[in-house]
């Protein structure tokens, strides 16, 4: 019960913070706001109202919503309306959700960091947390017939006079191979709490690009959990950011690619089910993973409101700029039954992706 409370107070924070965006500029830009709404109608109740705008509370809680005066498909003409407003301004209202939903990722990896969660790092630092773990494992490799896997965290490695590699990092490791080239290693690792060791026997032409060198087959990378200073963290907050974002579009497009071969896309989404099981991974993990998996989920926020669906941030821009090209507005009624087939692709899409969720707990 916790985990699933976690789960929609991060979605509904996030979407706030969404519709924050559009509330700020619209009122920056004079645009009316008849109705900024926590949750989704039906209405449960009124807090009251300043400036213009009516600030609820409803029922279906998941997110929010701003209620714009003239907003698009409405066609509302007066002071404030949104469609009197020139397409650069609606542009920027438009965008404005998606831009705070970049800020909090950002915000959100940097709380994370300064907190403390596990990061690449490049050398051992004294005192500091860190351990050594598998990135990557070559099929067939010698490492892939002893039965590592990625995420394992190796504990040691000794050869069969004894010898051990007395700082772990991938450089040392990598190094004791070659010098060990042909011999038995016992590696021992740990996954899921329990150790384990096992005997692996370099070989060469493991890795194609390097034949000759001796290999068990493995991707190595050196991690810390060590907090770090906030401006530190507010630096490489950018860098999470951008691969967070990198990580995401890659994602979508091999489920694009998925999809045009044939294959289901749905088997690579996690539906708000599948999110709770995350969510509850990463609260046993610490805060500073929760503020990560936040951080993650707002990006997934950023670039799914993007994309030219009907209904969503990114179809409205993109009825924009089709009206920016033939220098007149599109029919109202055109655009109202493109944002119903919108909503309608989307509740399917969240019906589905639920289905599936559920269907992996029986699989």
């Amino acid at each position: 019960m916790t985990t699933i409370l976690l789960v929609v107070g991060i979605l509904m924070l996030l979407i706030l913070v969404h519709e924050l965006g559009h509330f700020i500029a619209a009122k920056f830009f004079r645009v009316r706001v008849e109705e900024f709404g926590i949750g989704f109608p039906p209405r449960a109740l009124t807090f009251g109202k300043w400036g213009g705008t009516e600030y609820t509370l409803n029922w279906v809680p998941f997110g929010g919503f701003v209620r714009l005066f003239g907003d698009i498909g409405e066609g509302r003409h007066g002071q404030g309306s949104f469609v009197d407003k020139n397409r650069g301004v609606q542009a920027v209202i438009l965008a404005a959700g998606v831009f705070m939903n970049l800020v909090a990722a950002w915000a959100l990896f940097t709380g994370a960091l300064y907190i403390g969660i596990p990061r690449l790092v490049d050398s051992i630092e004294q005192g500091a947390n860190q351990w050594l773990l598998v990135a990557e494992v070559v099929a067939d490799s010698p490492a892939f017939a002893a039965g590592l896997s990625p995420g394992d965290r190796i504990t040691s490695v000794v050869a069969s006079d004894g010898e051990e590699v007395t700082v772990l990092t991938p450089t040392t490791v990598s190094d004791f191979i070659q010098e060990r080239g042909g011999e038995s290693l016992e590696i021992s690792y740990v996954r899921g709490g329990a150790t384990t060791v096992v005997t692996v026997r370099s070989a060469h032409a493991v890795i194609s690009d390097s034949a000759e060198r001796p290999a068990i087959g493995v991707a190595l990378a050196l991690v810390s959990d060590e907090p770090l200073p906030l401006l530190v963290a507010m630096k490489d907050a950018s860098v999470s950011t951008y691969n967070a974002f990198k990580a995401v579009l890659g994602g979508l497009w091999e489920m694009v690619k998925s999809a045009t071969n044939g294959v289901s896309p749905l088997k690579d989404i996690v539906g708000p089910i599948g999110l709770v099981g995350i969510a509850g991974a990463a609260a046993e993990s610490g805060v500073g993973n929760i503020l990560a998996l936040a951080a993650f989920i707002s990006i997934n926020l950023f670039i799914i409101n993007l994309l030219p669906i009907p209904a969503l941030d990114g179809g409205r821009l993109f009825v924009l700029g089709i009206e920016t090209l033939i220098r007149r507005n599109a029919s109202q009624v055109a655009i109202r039954l493109l944002n119903a087939f919108g909503i309608a692709f989307i509740v399917f899409l969240m019906v589905a992706v639920t289905w599936n969720d559920i269907a992996r707990l029986f699989t």
